[in-house]
This record gives structure tokens, sequence and C-alpha cells, in this order.
């Protein structure tokens, strides 16, 4: 199932000319933000990379340490952001907002740190009823908890990671004391971020955190068993707690993503639909609603025209949306129509598996979808969006440069019943375009 929505970062490339490279997380002991840096340290990443990001952010006061330790019997690796102040443990979120936005990063590590914490605003806010403006964020206010969500993201872009993708999160059991108090595990804030992901208890103890939990959410375009790939590096990040019989760690493993390498039919999985009657908005703003629907983490948004009781024309505004975005695109259709209500159902998304390739239109290069089943193409198309920057570069017509770069996939041998492309990379499942 696809998690993400419209925080998701871009970690991917746009470009089908730069390699892609996939790092895969098991989580099936837990999930931690120092667990998940130390996976990341593990496969490559300098701790200076972290120390800088951290640097950024606050001057001073967190510093980075590594060690190599034991987890029943694993080696793994250990970071710990050792804070060098009487730093609180509490910051609204409007403050780490603040921080991550006047922070000397790359734009994408900002992008994508500020992502996990907006999500982590928003479970936050759900779990205690308050409006995420107004959300204090306790525990994972702290300088530790922003040292991991920004050293994670800072790890990703240093290795160059395109795609990342996870497995089932165990969650634990039994109950923790928090700064509300004694709550069971998992934690109100977990299970706002885990939904449409699979979990399990898989021990006892908190064995994912709030901040563990957003990461892996954000980040990952689905929870899937491990996918093909050349594998080309791994990394094995300690928990500060060594159980006896459990790997307190999670693992990393880096490479090259494949596809067509197996047989695998269409995958099913359960989207919602949200829909309401509308028959009084400016037809004008339909095409802002549309596209604040899909940044808000719709997989698709369209309208019907219908009539409504005693003749009046409307239109029916339909969203599919994974269920990790329910909320906030529902949050998002009352706010940008004049609707006082929706109505919302379950539905089977059987989608065929895809990857991409690419094409060269007289030197420039088009990526182009490729739709499989069975290991054999169904269809391929051009993505339009690198059509049309095609056609403005040339200065010509996006018509002539669509039947240019569709007799150029038919060149390549991208048609119907062809064996799916070897080696490429499978496409974001959680974008909204």
């Amino acid at each position: 199932m696809s998690a993400g929505g419209p925080h998701t970062p871009h970690l991917y490339t746009p470009d089908p000319q730069e390699p892609e490279r996939l790092a895969w997380f098991d989580v099936s002991a837990g999930a931690a933000g120092d667990m998940l840096c130390g996976a990341l340290v593990g496969a490559g990443v300098p701790l200076t990379a972290l120390q800088e990001a951290a640097d950024a952010i606050v001057p001073g006061m967190v510093r980075w340490e590594r060690a190599e330790v034991q987890r029943a019997g694993l080696t793994a690796t250990a970071v710990t952001p050792e804070i060098d102040s009487d730093d609180v443990t509490e910051r609204a979120w409007g403050d780490i907002r603040d921080l991550l936005l006047g922070a000397d990063l790359a734009p994408v590590v900002r992008d994508t740190a500020t992502s996990v914490f907006t999500r982590l605003a928003e479970a936050e806010a759900a779990a205690h009823g308050v409006a995420v403006e107004d959300v204090h964020l306790h525990e994972v206010g702290g300088l530790d908890a922003i040292a991991d969500v920004v050293g994670v993201s800072a790890g990703l872009h240093h290795l160059g990671i395109t795609e990342v993708a996870a497995g089932p999160l165990a969650v634990g059991s039994g109950t923790v004391r928090t700064a509300h108090g004694v709550l069971p595990v998992p934690v109100p804030a977990v299970v706002r971020l885990s939904r449409g992901w699979s979990i399990e208890a898989g021990g006892g103890g908190e064995l994912a955190t709030p901040t563990g939990a957003a990461l892996v959410t954000t980040l990952a375009r689905a929870c899937e068993p491990l996918p093909a790939m050349v594998l080309e590096a791994s990394g094995v990040g300690a928990g500060s707690r060594d159980t006896s019989g459990r790997a307190n760690v999670v693992r990393v493993l880096l490479g090259t993503p494949q596809a067509g390498t197996a047989t695998r039919s269409p995958s099913v999985t359960t989207q919602v639909v949200l829909e309401a009657n509308v028959d009084d908005l400016d037809p004008r703003l339909w095409t802002g609603v549309l596209e604040a629907l899909l940044d808000a983490g719709a997989a698709d948004a369209w309208l019907t025209p219908i009539v409504m009781k005693k003749g009046r024309p409307a239109h029916t505004v339909s969203v599919l949306v994974p269920p990790a975005r329910e909320d906030a695109v529902r949050r998002t259709l009352l706010a940008a129509t004049s609707t006082i209500g929706c109505r919302a159902h379950p539905v089977a998304k059987h989608a065929l598996e895809r990857v991409m390739t690419r094409v060269e239109v007289e030197g420039h290069a088009i990526a182009v979808k490729v739709a499989t089943a069975d290991g054999s193409i169904v269809q391929a198309m051009p993505e339009f969006e690198d059509v049309a920057r095609v056609a403005a570069a040339m200065a010509r017509p996006t018509r002539d440069v669509l039947e240019l770069a569709r007799a150029e996939v038919v060149v390549a041998g991208h048609v119907p019943g062809a064996p799916a492309p070897i080696g490429q990379h499978p496409p974001r499942q959680d974008l909204p375009r």
C-alpha cells in the first residue's frame, strides 16, 4: 500500500538521464530516527554529512557521535545526536518550520525534512483534537528529533537516493510514558501515521516512535517486500536497547532497481473515493480545486456534470485517495469548495505494474511510462509534461513532438506484447499525478 501525500518529498529525479537509486528499509524490528540514521551511516553516509545538516539548523548545539555495537549478536552502527545545551523538548510546529525554512540546506533536504515534520504535526493535531498550527510537539520537538529528521534527509541526499521503499512496520505493544502521560502502544500519532501501512506488534514496548513512523511512511513510496535490485550497499542501524532474542535494528539495502525480472499480476490496493455534489461554485474555480486536491495527496480527481433537484445544473467532484491521505484530502475538499459535506466509500484499485524508460527526439530526452503485466508490455506512453517541455525547447507544436515521441517508442520496441524493459525504475506510486 502506498503512503505519502501532499508533503511527500521529491526524492526522485524527473530527468530520465539521471541514474536511479533505490533504498529499501527493513523495519520489521521497529523504527526510530536514530536507527534510520545509523543504517544510512552504516551504508556509507559520512557522519560529517549529518553534522553539517544539524549545524545548518542549530549551529553548535548538536554533536553527532558514532559507535559500532552489538544487537542480539548482530553488528550494527549506533549514531547519537548529543545535545550541547539545555534544550527544551517541546516546540510549536510553526517554530520547527521556521528553523527548517531558515536553514542553509540543500532544497531537497529542506523539503524532505519539512515534509516529515508536516505529517508529524498533522498526526499529533488529529490525535489530540487541535488545529495543526496550534499543535505543540513534545518528544518530537526536541533538538535530537529534529537532528534525526534532518540527518535522514541529508543522508538520503548524500547517497543519491531517488526512491525509498520499506517493509511492514513493527510498532510494539504495551504502554509508554509520554508528556501526555502513560499511553498505549502504538501511541496515537503512530497509529495515525501508519494508516494504509502494514503493521504488526513485533514485540513488547514502543518499537516505532512517532519520528520513525513519520520518516518511514512519508519517505517510502509503498509498503512492499524487498523489490528487485542490483545490490550495491547495505547498512544496519542500532536502536538504543539491546533486546535479548531480537536484534533491535533497522536495515537498509541500496541498489539499482530492476523491473520486468519476475512475473507479477496487476497490484490491488484499497483506496477511498470521496464525493460531493456542488451547484453553487463559480466554474472558473474548478481547475484550482482539482489541483489543490491532487496537491493534498489525491491519486486522481475529476468532475461529472449532473442535474440536481429542481433541475439545477451541478457537478459531482470525485477524489480517489489512499487511506493515509484521506483526512488531508477531505479537509482540502471542504475548504476549497462550497460543499458542507462529502461521501466516502472504499474501492479496490487494480493497477498494472509500471516502469520508466526514455526515448530521444532530436537529442531531447523524454520519459516513457510503460505499463506491464506478467512481464510483458501492455502499453507505453510518453510523459506529456516532458513532451511539452521539449516542444517548448524546440519551438515546435506539442502535437508534432508527441507524434515523434510515440514513433520513437515504437522504434525502441516498447509495443504491446514485447518483454517489459529490464533494469528500469518503477515510478512513485504515491505521486498525485
